[in-house]
């Protein structure tokens, strides 16, 4: 059975032209497959029926494999079928007629109104620190913005002015968003207090710098948000991403249509908008048993 997956792997090189890392992960998953299909008695693709495929998803599922990596290993199963009808290795696919595992939607953690503005009030000071901190944190929150999109932000694409930004998402694909009065206050105040101190001739591109002045990373922004977040007493598991999620929740919950938040978030589906829908049916249903007298 692995000479079939070795010109399966061939034909995804050749014919897809598929990535080295999405080749591996196939490769592995029905490494695991065949393996066990073999296990079974199975010696040629014809033998394989939907019970095998049915019983090995099972087994994963006995492994504590999750959903998610259970349906990319079902995907790989049922292209690697496909590839043995189109090459007259086999006369039908078993797989066609196995559901895919649905994955668990984890709803997105985030701030509720109170605990923003706990957050902006631990940067509270005249360091030139607080500033910087105070002023990514106000743009995180009123745009929506990935970390990777904050940290690679750079003059040029921030006009405080309009109140807009430009920046490359995902798929480097430019979008516009706007930028609320106190991010523009905040962000105009780092520039002239601290950055034009550290920059005066604005020689690095990047609007947020780090304290020696070079290009603020990731990781430097993720501690910083952390460290804000112990001061404030806040208590949830904060992440940058914790700001994108309050900013898609709390436009929703105060009216805007869920195409706009799509267009400021950046996501291609809309699909992926959706789950901040549920977020707030979950909240509202909360505060219907917390509030109402029978609830």
């Amino acid at each position: 059975m692995n000479d079939y997956l070795d010109l399966f792997i061939a034909y995804l090189t050749v014919e897809k032209g598929l990535s080295a890392n999405t080749r591996s992960a196939y490769s592995r998953d029905l490494a695991r497959y065949l393996d066990f299909i073999e296990k079974e008695g199975r010696r040629n693709p014809s033998e394989i029926s939907p019970d095998d495929i049915a019983a090995f998803m099972g087994a994963l599922q006995k492994q504590d494999i999750g959903p998610r990596s259970r349906a990319r290993c079902l995907s790989a199963i049922r292209m690697f079928h496909k590839f043995l009808m189109i090459e007259n290795y086999a006369d039908c696919n078993p797989a066609t007629i196995i559901e895919a595992p649905r994955p668990l939607h984890k709803l997105p953690q985030f701030l509720d109104g109170r605990e923003v503005d706990a957050l902006f009030a631990a940067c509270l000071g005249g360091r030139g620190e607080d500033l910087r901190d105070r002023a990514m944190l106000e743009l995180l929150y009123a745009t929506g913005l990935r970390v990777s999109e904050l940290v690679n932000l750079t003059l040029r694409e921030v006009n405080l002015d309009s109140g807009y930004l430009m920046t490359v998402g995902k798929g480097n694909k430019e979008r516009l968003v706007p930028i609320g009065e106190s991010a523009r206050e905040h962000a105009a105040s780092y520039l002239d207090a601290v950055r034009s101190k550290q920059d005066p001739q604005r020689l690095n591109p990047y609007f947020f710098l780090s304290r020696l002045g070079g290009a603020m990373s990731r990781q430097a922004f993720w501690n910083i948000i952390k460290k804000r977040a112990d001061l404030a007493a806040i208590r949830k598991n904060i992440s940058p991403h914790t700001l994108r999620h309050s900013f898609a929740t709390h436009l929703l919950e105060n009216g805007a249509d869920l195409r706009s938040v799509q267009i400021m978030l950046g996501h291609a589906d809309l699909a992926s908008t959706q789950i901040y829908t549920h977020v707030t049916r979950e909240r509202l249903k909360r505060l219907h048993q917390q509030i109402h007298p029978r609830g």
